[in-house]
């Protein structure tokens, strides 16, 4: 009997401006792999459900999006390291019955710095704007790389402690007051904030106070070439947009569900730019995330 056509799936609310559907869909075809990928809109209060009848409805996993993410960490049955350091889930899988929990996004901030800016773990001292979901996924990875000075900005501090007792050691909390003293000696900053994205065109951070060495990289990549992006480029400065994240994030995903671990490649990253047309930020945050 011919094994039945593997069913994965993106689920957000909303979802349908999500680009995972195409990520997934040229991989599928790229492996000439009988599968399917689709974008599935679950309102919040029906979202359990969703999860608990998953194998029935023939899904070997999928990716989580706002504002599911924690409550997909609650479900899951087991959940890798990541997810519980960051306390979200983005990617469920199974195995042997057992739904399994993920989070990728601290994997696809590194990948793509790891494609752009080879060597950025050595730089120094990391900023980080923002104290919300992304910033978290940020920070792990962070740690994981072995940055031992993150520097959490925002503009409510209580925010930033609260990340700064979730991962201790390593990372302090400061409000914006503080930016400009905090990016005289750093190497790495990461905008994880809306600002910079369409309709939101404000500059996150001032990057001509950075160390020449330093490296700017933005989560938003609608537009790739953000207002940060742009100030860092006409200093001098590497500066890498947030497209990659998002590819690299579906990599661990795909080979989950479907047997092969794909590669983020200039062709795929094409596909996406063309697909980026500007978007309302009321209904398309465009920042980095399935």
């Amino acid at each position: 009997m011919a094994e039945a056509t593997r069913k994965a799936f993106v689920t957000g609310h909303p979802i349908k401006h999500s680009r995972s559907p195409k990520i997934h869909g040229h991989w599928l075809a790229r492996h000439g792999i009988d599968g399917s990928y689709e974008a599935i809109d679950v309102a919040p209060q029906d979202f359990a459900e969703f999860i608990a009848t998953l194998q029935a409805n023939g899904f070997r996993g999928g990716n989580v999006t706002i504002p599911h993410k924690e409550a997909a960490f609650a479900l899951a049955h087991r959940r890798d390291q990541a997810a519980e350091e960051i306390g979200a889930v983005n990617t469920l899988w199974f195995e042997d019955g057992v739904l399994w929990g993920g989070n990728t996004d601290g994997h696809g901030f590194a990948a793509n710095l790891d494609d752009y800016a080879p060597g950025w773990p050595e730089t120094g001292p990391a900023v980080v704007l923002g104290a919300g979901g992304a910033s978290r996924a940020v920070i792990q990875a962070l740690k994981q790389r072995g940055f031992s000075d993150i520097r959490i900005v925002n503009r409510t501090l209580a925010r930033a402690q609260e990340l700064r007792d979730r991962f201790g050691a390593d990372v302090s909390a400061h409000g914006t007051a503080a930016t400009s003293e905090l990016l005289a000696d750093a190497g790495l900053l990461v905008n994880t904030t809306a600002l910079g994205m369409v309709g939101n065109e404000g500059l996150a951070a001032d990057p001509t106070l950075l160390p020449d060495h330093a490296i700017v990289t933005d989560l938003v990549y609608v537009p790739l070439e953000t207002p940060l992006l742009a100030a860092a480029r006409a200093r001098g400065l590497k500066a890498v947009d947030g497209l990659g994240m998002l590819l690299n994030q579906a990599v661990p995903g795909f080979e989950h569900w479907f047997g092969v671990r794909p590669q983020v490649t200039p062709e795929l990253r094409a596909i996406i730019v063309a697909d980026l047309v500007p978007q309302s930020p009321v209904t398309q945050s465009s920042v980095a995330k399935p």
